[in-house]
C-alpha cells in the first residue's frame, strides 16, 4: 500500500496536478523508489525460468530447421552434379570389359566432365557399412560402379540412357532425379515439423506471459484501480508493467538463447569425434556437422530479442485492456 499512499498524498497536495506536470526529478525519484510492479518476486523468477526454457526449445527448433535446410542444399548441389552407372555381372560377359565400354560411352556424351570407374575393391568397400568388413565378396554378383560428373547444363541424360541400353544392356543408369525428389519432400517435411514445433513453443510461452501478467495485475489490483480513478494516465500504468515484463523476457531470452547457441557450438566441436562411425556419418549427412554458421546464430539472437519485445508488448496490451474495462 506504500505506492497507493504515496500517490494519494501527491494527489491531495495538488488535486489538479496531472502526472505529466510533476517536475521531472520528483517524478523520476518517485518511480525509482516506488515501483508499481515488484522488481523481484517468486512469480517473476518462475516466469524467467519458463521463458528461458521456451526460448531454448524455440531456438533448438529454428536451429535444426536451418541446419537441415543448409545440409539439403549441399546434398542437392552435390548429387545433381553427378550420375551413376551400375554394370551388373552377366554370365558369358567380361565385367571389366563391359564397365570400360560403358565408361567410354559416357565420356562421349555432351556435357560430361569426368568419368570414374570404381575397381572391384572399391565397389566392395562401398558395401562394408551394410555387410561389414573382412568379407570375401568374390562369389557375390557385385556390380561395377561408374560415376559420371556433369560439366554443364548441356548434359544429355536421355542420350546416355539410350546409348547404354543399346550397347551395354547390363548397365543401369541413374541420374538421381527420383532420389532428389524424395530428398526435397523429406527436407520440407522435417523443416515444416520444426517450424510447427517452434510455433507451439512460442504459443505456450505467450500464454504463460499472459497468465503471469494477469497474476501481477491481480496482486496489485487495488493499487491499479485507485491510480486509474484518481487520474493516473493509462500509459503510465501500462508502461510500468511493460518495463517489468520486458526485463523478465530479456533475461529469460538471453539465458535460453545462450544455452541453445552453446549447445550447437559444443555439438559442432564434438561432431568430428563421431563422424568416423557409420551412424555418425549419417548424422553428419543430415545435419552437416552441426555447423550453424553466423546466419544461424543471428537467427537465435533475433528469437531472443523478439521474445523479449513480445513479452513487453503482451503485458502492455493486457493492462490497457483491463484499464479500458474500468472506464
Amino acid at each position: 500500500m506504500t505506492v497507493l499512499m504515496s500517490h494519494a498524498a501527491r494527489r491531495n497536495r495538488a488535486p489538479d496536478l496531472r502526472d505529466g506536470d510533476v517536475p521531472g526529478a520528483e517524478a523520476e525519484a518517485l518511480r525509482r523508489e516506488m515501483p508499481l510492479v515488484p522488481a523481484a518476486s517468486i512469480a517473476g523468477r518462475a516466469l524467467v525460468t519458463v521463458i528461458a526454457i521456451m526460448t531454448f526449445l524455440a531456438s533448438l527448433s529454428a536451429g535444426t530447421a536451418i541446419l537441415i535446410t543448409q545440409a539439403s542444399r549441399g546434398w542437392q548441389s552435390s548429387v545433381s552434379q553427378e550420375a551413376t552407372i551400375q554394370v551388373r555381372p552377366v554370365a558369358g560377359h567380361d565385367l571389366d570389359a563391359e564397365a570400360k565400354k560403358a565408361a567410354d560411352i559416357a565420356a562421349r556424351i555432351a556435357g560430361v566432365g569426368d568419368v570414374r570407374t570404381f575397381s572391384a575393391a572399391e565397389s566392395a568397400r562401398l558395401l562394408e557399412p551394410w555387410l561389414g568388413g573382412g568379407l570375401d565378396l568374390g562369389e557375390l554378383p557385385v556390380p561395377r560402379m561408374i560415376v559420371v560428373k556433369k560439366k554443364d547444363a548441356s548434359f544429355d541424360a536421355e542420350a546416355l540412357h539410350k546409348a547404354l541400353a543399346k550397347d551395354v544392356p547390363a548397365a543401369i543408369f541413374d541420374d538421381h532425379s527420383a532420389w532428389l525428389a524424395r530428398l526435397n519432400v523429406m527436407t520440407r517435411t522435417v523443416v515444416a515439423a520444426a517450424l510447427v514445433l517452434f510455433g507451439l513453443v512460442l504459443t505456450a510461452m505467450l500464454l504463460a506471459i499472459a497468465f503471469a501478467t494477469r497474476g501481477a495485475m491481480a496482486g496489485n489490483r487495488e493499487i491499479i484501480d485507485v491510480l486509474h480513478f484518481v487520474g493516473a494516465e493509462d500509459r503510465f500504468i501500462a508502461r510500468e508493467f511493460q518495463r517489468h515484463f520486458l526485463r523478465l523476457g530479456l533475461r529469460g531470452g538471453i539465458i535460453g538463447a545462450g544455452a541453445a547457441a552453446l549447445t550447437f557450438f559444443l555439438l559442432g566441436k564434438a561432431a568430428p569425434y563421431w563422424t568416423a562411425t557409420a551412424g555418425g556419418d549419417q548424422i553428419d549427412a543430415l545435419f552437416g556437422g552441426f555447423s550453424l554458421g553466423l546466419s544461424g546464430y543471428f537467427a537465435i539472437a533475433v528469437i531472443c530479442i523478439g521474445i523479449a519485445l513480445l513479452t513487453g508488448l503482451i503485458s502492455r496490451t493486457i493492462v490497457y485492456r483491463h484499464l479500458r474495462e474500468l472506464g
